[in-house]
């Protein structure tokens, strides 16, 4: 890696003969290394000034035994789960509910990195305390999530693009003058639909260009095209279609200049469809996922942060423990959003005598979770509760 002081200056320009089409590139001693504004036909190695910083804080949010909690519902999505506990959604129960879940204490013990929504990032808690600081007390980095949501795509089979890429830098600016360190966008590719090419090379080119303004600005991009759970099909169906958008995931993050050091991905686990008959097994997933991984994700990529989508929260330990039983090139965590809440939700009720109980049954999810990223994680003593799924067919976030 070039020294910091050369990531702050010109880039560095290499010149066509200096390098052989079909090979590694070969870079010239410093000594010969020219300095100048890149000419239109020539390759330029570009790096953030936040190169460092950044590699430091995918390092520490995939650290050994933690992950991160996704609290970065929306304030629909977020009234949809107040709902579900007779709640209305105002701006005073969701500040209620997210601090209840930032003030866990002990939750940095077993929790990396948390993300958030924009009100949450700016808001304080109950007592008065700003958000980030409550986390960063905890040893939580707070994340910020900062796609503008899905719309439909034209010209495709009844598909989805994320949109926030306008203001997007001035956004990332500015969440990390509010003390965000890392962000995340997320796209959706469905497999009964498709997926089109055009679906496939929108999700992996938008995410690509969110993840270099992120470094840019010192964010560390959490990168996420979900491959929905709706349909009938197999897992062998899933692993295909997985493979393909990878594929193009990184090559448009190599075209956009993304230091992989810097970034941490949040894949769905290669499961069958919700809806076919043929369950898989947790070493069914973990064989498919890893054997996945290991065709698409360069070891340089510090950690694959896995989402739930939709299922249950045993379900989802369970799967990630059995990624855990051999050694990875990368850290292999989770980064659950409803596989983390769902029983803390259910057991607070809004009522303000049951918060206590409430940041327990976070604490032992995370814990189980925490056990599972180090493969030891046995499923004894779950409540019936943990293990009901929390699939919902053509879900909206």
């Amino acid at each position: 890696m070039a020294s910091s002081s050369l990531l702050k200056t010109s880039p560095v320009v290499l010149d066509k003969t200096e390098f052989v089409k079909g090979q590694s590139l070969r870079q010239s001693p410093v000594s010969v290394v020219r300095c100048h504004p890149a000419a239109p036909s020539a390759l330029t190695i570009r790096a953030s000034s936040y190169a460092d910083e950044l590699v430091k804080t995918a390092k520490t949010i995939a650290s050994p035994g933690r992950g991160i909690l996704a609290m970065d519902e929306s304030n629909a999505t977020c009234g949809k789960r107040l709902a579900s506990i007779g709640l209305e959604n105002t701006e005073a129960n969701r500040q209620a509910f997210r601090t209840l879940l930032v003030s866990v204490p002990g939750l940095g013990e077993y929790i990396s990195g948390a993300i958030l929504f924009e009100e949450t990032l700016y808001q304080s808690t109950v007592e008065g305390k700003k958000m980030v600081d409550v986390l960063v007390e905890q040893n939580i980095v707070p994340g910020i999530k900062v796609d503008k949501g899905l719309v439909p795509l034209a010209g495709s089979n009844n598909e989805s693009w994320c949109q926030g890429l306008d203001g997007l830098a001035s956004r990332s600016a500015a969440y990390y003058q509010q003390g965000a360190r890392f962000a995340k966008w997320r796209t959706v590719v469905s497999i009964p639909n498709g997926p089109s090419a055009l679906a496939v090379k929108e999700a992996a080119w938008g995410l690509a260009l969110y993840a270099a303004i992120s470094q840019d600005n010192g964010l560390v991009p959490i990168v996420e095209p979900e491959i929905l759970l709706d349909g009938e099909h197999n897992i062998d169906r899933t692993f295909e279609v997985a493979k393909q958008v990878w594929a193009e995931v990184f090559f448009y993050l190599a075209q956009n200049n993304v230091m992989f050091e810097g970034i941490l991905l949040k894949p769905s686990m290669v499961t069958p469809g919700a809806e076919c008959k043929d369950r898989a097994t947790p070493q069914q997933v973990a064989d498919y996922t890893l054997n996945l991984l290991r065709q698409r994700i360069p070891p340089a990529v510090p950690g694959i942060m896995f989402l739930s989508g939709g299922q249950s929260e045993v379900e989802a330990t369970l799967n990630l423990n059995a990624m855990n039983q051999g050694p990875n090139p990368w850290h292999v965590s989770f980064s659950y959003a409803r596989a983390l809440q769902n029983t803390c939700l259910k057991t607070w009720g809004g009522r303000p005598e049951n918060v206590k109980a409430a940041q327990e049954a976070l604490l032992i999810r995370a814990k189980a979770n925490s056990l599972a990223q180090l493969g030891k994680y046995t499923g004894e003593g779950e409540s019936e509760e943990a293990k009901k799924g929390m699939f919902v067919k053509g879900y909206v976030y």
